[in-house]
């Protein structure tokens, strides 16, 4: 009996560890707009971002996922829209735990909360 519960052991270890983080993934945000869903990474080998970046000298884009460890922590200049000379920096930075890349306040308020309070408010302005 005491070998089956060790084996059980075992294995439940094996599939907790096979599991990935879980994050918070925004494809596009700007300003302090970030719509979230979630996302489960690869098992082994990506970590949750937050990454952050400045268009035109006023325009805070954000973008929140999963990414390979070797990619993390790393500041580099992207051309935004891809085909143009608009270069901006976009810092990307990593955390391990799960939903570690949540931000304060509003960033993962849900489509349907947004959708409600625009109701609202036009129903208050009519």
């Amino acid at each position: 009996m005491k070998k089956v519960f060790v084996l059980a052991l075992a294995l439940a270890l094996c599939v907790v560890g096979a599991h990935g983080l879980e994050c918070y993934q925004c494809s596009l945000g700007l300003g302090s707009l970030c719509y979230t869903t979630k996302k489960t990474c690869a098992p082994s080998g990506e970590r949750c971002f937050s990454g952050v970046g400045t268009a035109a000298s006023f325009l805070e884009i954000k973008t929140k996922g999963c990414l390979e460890v070797n990619m993390c922590n790393k500041t580099e200049n992207v051309n935004f829209p891809s085909n143009s000379t608009n270069v901006y920096t976009f810092t990307k930075t990593c955390c391990n735990t799960d939903l570690c890349n949540s931000a304060p306040g509003r960033s993962h308020v849900s489509a349907l909360v947004m959708t409600l309070a625009a109701v609202t408010a036009v129903k208050f302005i009519m």
